[in-house]
């Protein structure tokens, strides 16, 4: 009869567990700061549903969102140390590499229509590219949105009318850029900080799409909404430094998930944009269409900026209106 040593056995469990456990699912962990019914949590859920479907038995997307894993700055440096798989940033890849501040430019994008085009021709090109140089892999393009203005001063109209208003906006220097040429005190904050300067007066106003300022409850702490359509701002779902790690089979699925679901974002931003708005009238909250002409003509300096200031600036430009429908 054979007997083994106890070392000898334990070693071997141990090898057995190690073995069972690395054959387990892989988690793929994909953060966002959208708050609950946010288009962030829409589409990143519904992203980890069909990819899940497709990835069962070999890894598993996990979703957190509402900034339980940081903010966009943060995460996007969990994102190149390897520490988070794929997260969703917006604004914050104009501080990343400035050719994205072209999303920064006032009433670049007329409509989705166009935005399909933009995000197919430009955003699947030289800004792909852009992010690769910094260490990001693009798998899509969702959508962020619109961005409205909301303020417990006055009503605005035109620029001018945001004089002095202490005004909350994303990271992004074109985008304080911007406001403070039409005379607002911009100020950069992260999102989860946000209802609570709002609610106590330290900032007066937010510019966000309708869905964020929503699922934000912000209504709740603010009195007008001006639908100024200033900016649209892309959803960039992205991947790091652990991406090459996966196995081909589980970037592929990611990928084609990614690009399946951007004609999907931009059906669900319209739709909840024409929701919100009614929602958000019937909430009490005072109602006003800008003076569109007032703030395109207040906005040729951040045109002439950008294209002076920015490597291949104005290429970019010309080649998103160039896509504008006839």
């Amino acid at each position: 009869m054979t007997f083994f040593k106890p070392a000898i056995v334990a070693a071997a469990i141990s090898l057995g567990l190690g073995a069972l456990g690395a054959s387990a699912n892989t988690e793929i962990r994909l953060g966002h700061v959208g708050g609950p019914g946010s288009l962030f949590e829409i589409t990143a859920n519904r992203f980890a549903e069909l990819a899940n479907e497709r990835l069962e038995g070999v890894a598993e997307v996990s979703v957190y969102g509402n900034s339980q894993l940081g903010g966009d700055e943060s995460m996007l440096r969990r994102l190149r140390l390897g520490s988070l798989d794929l997260t969703i940033p917006s604004t914050v890849m104009s501080s990343e590499n400035e050719q994205f501040a072209l999303f920064e430019m006032p009433y670049l994008i007329e409509d989705r229509e166009h935005m399909k085009r933009v995000r197919d021709e430009v955003v699947h090109g030289p800004l792909a590219d852009a992010a690769e140089a910094r260490g990001f892999h693009l798998l899509g393009v969702w959508e962020n949105g619109f961005r409205q203005i909301t303020n417990n001063v006055r009503p605005i109209n035109v620029p001018q009318d945001l004089e002095g208003i202490k005004l909350r906006t994303p990271s992004g220097v074109w985008r304080i850029e911007m406001f403070r040429s039409y005379g607002a005190a911009p100020s950069p904050m992260s999102l989860s900080e946000v209802f609570v300067a709002l609610q106590t007066g330290a900032m007066d106003g937010q510019e966000n799409p309708l869905i964020q300022t929503y699922s934000s409850r912000f209504q709740e702490v603010q009195e007008y909404l001006s639908m100024s359509n200033h900016v649209y701002t892309p959803a960039y779902l992205v991947a790091g430094a652990s991406w090459n790690r996966l196995p081909d089979e589980v970037r592929t699925v990611l990928e084609e998930v990614a690009l399946e679901l951007e004609d999907f974002a931009l059906e669900e931003g319209a739709r909840l944009d024409d929701e919100l708005l009614a929602r958000m009238e019937e909430e009490g909250m005072t109602v006003n269409e800008v003076d569109f002409q007032a703030f395109s003509d207040a906005s040729q300096p951040i045109y002439e900026k950008f294209a002076s200031e920015v490597d291949g600036g104005q290429a970019l430009i010309d080649q998103v209106n160039a896509l504008r429908g006839e």
